[in-house]
């Protein structure tokens, strides 16, 4: 993807193009149009602030200090110091990864016109992007009402103060846009807050999370496919007929994907299980998935209209030549979808968390106990359920909503918050630990099928066992299985296993 350009205009970012630039390196270009939009809302912003109309953030100045005149001559020195005042947030660093979808964000939603900010700060989120000067950006301090404290860091990284990472070495600020042959900026009216009070904190990262919870509940699909071959499981609850007189779509698009990558394989021959009803982890897994898969869509709606939507305050509505107040930062829709998309993760855990229960029990799979290869010789598996275990507890906790949790705070007058960007990244932790809990079912269900000598396997699933044992062979002894849990965790966080799969069934 390196090389590659994504195009802005304010209105068409997706959460793949977040992925892109993010991570792989691509390149950004504004629109011609999108430009003279930024360029005629700074226009305004002039005439507006020239005028005798009070602007909050113009010739005002903000939050308990609205009522404080800022006059021409100190644009300047008050855009610096705003700048200053809100550096206040704490460690840990966000990565680079995060502070390119921060940026890309932010760059975005400055291209409507909204803002009222000078164009050469709307062209230095694009350089830093392509030259790869990622401000140092402490990521806690944001209680969700614009990320203020946060996003600080990045202003005083455009006028050349604080610290940087410039391809990949740290350095200050200063010497970065020396090196790329860049200037500071010097800010006028408007431009401190502009930079500070965005909600691309939560924004540019959660669409982040967004990508990887989609590639996580295709891999869990996946996944719980090679556990009903490892398990010898019941394949009636993959009949379509059962989803089409209960139509919810995540839960039939689930069971589509799991059909197919069981395609050929052994269990739909006839009379292969004696179970009548497999328990309920393994016999709901499709409608459990479908309910992340639910959750997700509504996310991804939302997320898309804050990646193309301003959330200024204020507003510049250039066409009617105003400046309106306005709680336009206000992303409790987005929080609450966060919130939503955890529990819903966490349901799933605790679901994987019992498939691999069950797979070492042998009175539910008629194998060995903890799938050992040698009841005498090999324990197996026998202590691996307190790892899967303590993740799932830490997934329940971080599932529990944050986002009602806040104070009332500037003097009494900012009485509300959302907290969006911590939910961000408890719901970011939460799919970390499941790519730990399903590696783990992986193991189980690549070596219950070797124990079975179960060889019929599907076209999706085939390929998903060959992965793993490529990198983690039979478990034919006891051996240091925290190596092989991590093995395990790599395969599925670099979308090995995924891009595999995809690959076997489009053949």
């Amino acid at each position: 993807m390196k090389g590659s350009k994504v195009i802005l205009n304010g209105k068409t970012l997706s959460i793949q193009d977040v992925n892109n630039v993010a991570r792989n390196g691509a390149l950004v270009e504004i629109t011609e149009e999108a430009m003279r939009t930024v360029e005629a809302s700074r226009a305004l912003v002039y005439e507006l602030a020239n005028s005798d109309t009070p602007v909050y953030g113009f010739n005002r100045g903000v939050g308990l200090n609205k009522d404080r005149e800022v006059v021409a001559k100190y644009y300047e020195e008050y855009n610096r110091n705003l700048i200053y005042a809100h550096c206040v947030a704490v460690e840990p660093e966000a990565s680079e990864e995060d502070v390119r979808a921060i940026l890309l964000a932010r760059l975005n939603t400055l291209l409507l016109g909204c803002t009222g900010i000078q164009p050469a700060i709307v062209t230095m989120y694009k350089d830093m992007l392509n030259y790869r000067i990622h401000p140092v950006i402490p990521e806690r301090g944001s209680i969700g009402e614009g990320d203020i404290a946060c996003l600080s860091h990045i202003g005083l990284a455009m006028i050349g103060e604080g610290e940087v990472h410039y391809n990949g070495i740290r350095m200050t600020a200063k010497e970065a846009l020396e090196r790329a042959s860049l200037k500071p900026i010097v800010l006028g009216p408007k431009d401190g807050l502009a930079i500070v009070s965005s909600n691309a904190l939560a924004a540019g990262p959660g669409a982040l999370v967004l990508k990887d919870i989609q590639d996580l509940i295709e891999t869990a699909d996946i996944i719980y496919a090679l556990t009903l071959e490892g398990y010898r499981g019941n394949v009636t609850p993959l009949d379509p007929k059962a989803y089409e007189v209960r139509p919810l779509p995540g839960q039939a698009y689930s069971s589509q994907m799991v059909r197919a990558y069981l395609e050929g394989s052994y269990l739909w021959l006839p009379g292969v299980t004696d179970s009548l009803q497999d328990p309920l982890c393994l016999r709901g897994s499709c409608h459990l998935h479908g309910s992340v898969r639910d959750a997700l869509d509504y996310v991804k709606k939302y997320m898309n209209i804050q990646l193309n939507s301003s959330d200024d305050n204020p507003c510049v509505l250039l066409d009617e030549k105003r400046i309106i107040s306005c709680s336009n930062y206000e992303v409790t829709s987005l929080a609450l979808g966060f919130e939503m998309i955890g529990i819903a993760l966490s349901h799933l855990s605790r679901n994987s968390c019992h498939r691999t229960i069950k797979l070492g029990n042998a009175r539910f799979t008629g194998l060995s106990r903890f799938l050992t290869p040698s009841d005498a010789r090999v324990i197996a598996y026998g202590t691996i359920q307190k790892t899967f275990t303590s993740l799932d507890t830490e997934i329940r906790h971080l599932s529990n909503p944050a986002t009602a949790d806040y104070f009332s705070l500037a003097g009494d007058i900012e009485d509300h918050a959302n907290n969006t960007p911590y939910v961000v990244k408890k719901t970011s932790k939460i799919v970390d630990n499941l790519r730990y809990i399903l590696g783990i079912e992986a193991m189980h269900a690549a070596q219950a099928i070797d124990l079975r000598k179960a060889t019929k396997l599907g076209k999706g699933t085939k390929a998903a066992y060959e992965v793993i044992r490529e990198e983690i062979p039979f478990l034919d002894k006891d051996r240091n299985l925290s190596i092989d849990i991590k093995k395990a965790y790599n395969i599925i966080k670099s979308q090995e296993l995924l891009e595999r799969v995809r690959e076997a069934i489009s053949e």
